[in-house]
């Protein structure tokens, strides 16, 4: 995300690092104020019913949230302002308080508001549920297609690591990942397990980076 959002990150992640595997999926969920929206398109009739006076919160210009929220705004042809905090707690308040109408965080931050009661999920943003959150409906099954956006963690190492100690991190980390008690734990917060082998983690980090460096453009996006 960062080489599709900063003219000049001071690294090239494709040459300046060597891709272990990705780690875990966490997706992130539109959230409102409840009782507020029935479901994902009756978010987006209310605010095509009143162009550009609806908002969405984000943890800052560039964030996750920030792309998510342009790529769901790109997919519905909705207009909406983009109102970037300081960081999530702040976007959450702003949400909870009326100040602004969604918000597309990470879902381990919100998932206990979530089951509280105190903010309603619509949406989570991946290509498919997550399973922290099964009875959620993607943005796609929502009925709006080319609105998913992927949020997850990967692990790297130096781009001059040895080619045999990659696979053997790789192998290594797989392993761990593959293990029920570590899947049990990410999936308390909300994480779903991705391995992959070096060469294809590799192959999804460039594509990862084109399909954000084309969201970026076409929504206008400008980090200073």
């Amino acid at each position: 995300m960062v080489a599709s959002t900063y003219s000049n990150p001071g690294y090239d992640p494709l040459k300046d690092l060597a891709g272990i595997t990705a780690l875990v999926s966490l997706p992130n969920v539109l959230i409102v104020a409840p009782n507020k929206y029935k479901s994902l398109k009756d978010l987006v009739e209310a605010a095509k019913a009143s162009p550009g006076k609806m908002n969405y919160a984000s943890a800052g210009a560039g964030s996750a949230a920030h792309l998510n929220g342009e790529r769901f705004r790109l997919a519905t042809g909705i207009k909406v302002q983009h109102i970037p905090y300081k960081g999530g707690p702040e976007g959450v308040t702003s949400v909870l308080t009326g100040e602004t109408d969604f918000y597309f965080i990470p879902l381990p931050a919100a998932r206990g508001l979530i089951s509280s009661g105190k903010l309603a999920a619509l949406a989570v943003s991946g290509s498919s549920r997550s399973g922290a959150l099964p009875n959620v409906p993607t943005t796609v099954e929502g009925g709006f297609p080319n609105s998913e956006y992927d949020f997850w963690v990967g692990f790297w190492a130096p781009a001059k690591t040895p080619r045999a100690i990659v696979e053997k991190l790789n192998a290594e980390t797989v392993k761990a990942l593959q293990n029920p008690t570590v899947k049990e734990k990410l999936a308390k917060i909300g994480g779903d397990v991705m391995p992959m082998k070096a060469a294809e983690f590799d192959a999804f980090v460039k594509k990862e980076i084109d399909i954000n460096a084309t969201l970026v453009k076409a929504s206008g996006v400008k980090i200073n």
